[in-house]
This record gives structure tokens, sequence and C-alpha cells, in this order.
């Protein structure tokens, strides 16, 4: 079965932003070492997705989750200032605009350029910024932001910011980890709104996710995030939330990473299918058929083995088909549900 796959989060902006920013682009179409580039695009049928601008923290050292031992609760790197943070976010974005003026991929802002970059056989990139660490108090830096294409945000990555709190990579827990959105939060979600942005819960705590759900006037989405009654991480999704998106109209996209899929939260690579399945299965229980999308997290996380490149995701798709999901459903869970919630978001 060819099915196209739009994805739901991806960090390969991250991954050349370390690697040489706008001159290495030219890497991401040749090959690259990484889980995402153009030929594995091509190879695996990844038709597009959210392309997320991350700020790593300052100094040596990185943020490694390969040989945690459950129970654990790993400490976060440090809040970053802000004037760092928008360094390295007018970077990526920068990234992001070469890539497409290679012609590697097509910037969308619109569900009808993702259309259209379908019809050519181009990537379509959402440009997306996970935690809101690059904008200052007065919000100017979304605006230039979104001049620059900006459709999706996530208030925060797991550490704290300005706007909210987020969960720490625990096991076992649960997301109710600290207050909700501070002012600032509640008026970033505010002007999110107006400006048809997409707003991502995904790493946002409990007291925050009720914030956003309270406040907003969109589907509620979580871009890459797993079922906690599954796999019982902080990351996690309880059937509580899930509810709460399913009430709004929302999505859900499937994280692959292993230690958020694997019900003992070890970040163990020999995961077979029947794992992520059976998130799926929940998800679209608790969600309906058109909640459920995928969000792989590729050059962000550790994937099972079979499934760790986007050359691979066929064989997703394949397990999809062996474990007795039909075409539609395979193709509202890796193209079409997306496609909906953001027409329902951006508006037409």
């Amino acid at each position: 079965m060819t099915v196209q796959i739009f994805d739901g989060h991806n960090d390969v902006l991250t991954r050349l932003d370390k690697v040489g920013g706008v001159a290495a682009a030219g890497t991401f179409l040749s090959g690259m070492d990484g889980q995402l580039d153009l030929p594995k695009a091509r190879a695996g049928g990844f038709g597009g997705g959210f392309f997320a601008i991350w700020i790593r923290g300052q100094g040596p050292g990185g943020f490694d989750l390969s040989s945690l031992v459950p129970p654990y609760d790993v400490p976060l790197p440090a809040p970053v200032p802000q004037p760092y943070a928008w360094e390295i976010a007018q970077r990526q974005a920068a990234l992001l605009h070469e890539l497409d003026r290679l012609g590697a991929l097509r910037l969308c802002t619109d569900t009808a350029q993702i259309v259209a970059a379908r019809a050519e056989g181009k990537i379509a990139a959402i440009l997306h910024l996970e935690g809101a660490e690059p904008l200052g108090p007065d919000l100017a830096e979304l605006d230039r932001l979104y001049d620059l294409g900006l459709r999706s945000l996530g208030p925060v990555w797991s550490r704290p910011t300005d706007f909210g709190h987020g969960v720490p990579f625990r096991y076992p827990s649960d997301s109710d980890i600290g207050p909700g959105l501070s002012p600032a939060g509640q008026a970033l979600v505010e002007k999110c709104n107006a400006l048809n942005i997409l707003i991502d819960l995904s790493h946002l705590n409990a007291a925050g996710f009720a914030d956003v759900a309270r406040i907003s006037n969109a589907p509620l989405v979580a871009t890459h995030s797993n079922a906690h009654a599954v796999s019982p991480h902080a990351r996690n999704l309880t059937d509580d939330q899930l509810a709460a998106i399913a009430r709004s109209g929302g999505v859900v996209g499937l994280n692959f990473e292993c230690s958020f899929l694997r019900p003992d939260g070890r970040p163990d690579t020999n995961t077979p299918p029947e794992v992520p399945l059976a998130h799926l299965d929940h998800l679209l229980n608790a969600l309906g058929e058109e909640g459920v999308a995928l969000g792989s997290d590729f050059d962000g996380c550790r994937p099972p083995v079979w499934l760790n490149s986007a050359d691979k995701l066929g064989a997703l798709v394949a397990a999809m088909a062996a474990h007795g999901y039909d075409a539609a459903r395979i193709e509202r869970i890796c193209w079409g549900n997306w496609m909906r919630v953001l027409n329902e978001t951006w508006g037409p």
C-alpha cells in the first residue's frame, strides 16, 4: 500500500543548525546523518509536516534519554534567556526558507498550499515553534515569526518559560505538575487565536492544558504525544485530556519515542509494532476516526529500530494494515486528519 504521510513534528532544523546552519541546508537534499532528509522522505512517503524551531540549552552537553532505567525523573536544562532564544529562532526560520529556496520543500501557510505542494511532489512544510522562549513580553517577535510563515506554536518545551510550565521526562508520572499558564501565557493563547496559529499542547503540564482548553476557541491539538493509559509517562495524555481534545474536534499525533510508547517507559529500540498500535487503538477509541494522526518527532527521539527514519514509514503503514485498519482509516491517520484540523484552525 502506497500512502503519503503528513507528520506532526520533526526537529531537522535543530539538526541542521547544529552542523552549519544555512550553509548546511544542501545536505538535506543530498542525504544527511539523521532520521529525515529528502532522499529518506521520498523513499518512505513523507509528504509534509511540522518543522520545529527548538531552542537548545546554553553551554556544552546535550539532553540524552537513551540510557534511562525506570523509575526516572530527568533533570531539565536551565531556562534560556530570550535574546539567545530569539537568535536561534531566526537562524532556524532562515534554514526553512533556504530549504524552500533550494526546492527541497514548500513552506506552506494554508491548506491550499499544502494541496498544491503534494500535487507537485514537494514536501509541504509548516513552520512551528516548540517553546516560546524567543518571544518577548509584548509578543512582537511572534508577529515577526508570523511574517516568516509561522503557523503553529507550543507555549513550552519541557522546561518552564515566562508563559507556562512543561512536564519533565518522568516515569511513572502524569502531567499534573506545577502551575498553569502565566498571564503572559494566557495572552499568548489569545493572540494565537487571533492570528489563527495552531496551539500545540505537547509538553504542556495539566494545569496549562486546562487553561488552553478554557481560553482557546480552536481545536485542541497535541502534535506529538501518546496515551498515558498505555504508557504512564508524564509526556503522555490522560483519558480526561483526550476527552477534552475529542470534545473540541482536535487531533493527537502519535510520537515515535520508545520511552513514551513502551508500557515500561524504557528507551529500548527493540520495540515491536504492537506497541505503537496499542496507542493508536486507544487514541482511536478516545478521539474517534478523525482525531488520530502521526507526530514522529524525527531527529528528536529514539524510535523503534524498524521505524527509526523517514524511509521506514512504510513499515508503520504495513503494520496498520496487518492490524486490520482499512485504507480509509489509514489515510485519515496518515494525512486527512491533519488537513481537517488545519482547515478548522487556520480558516479557509
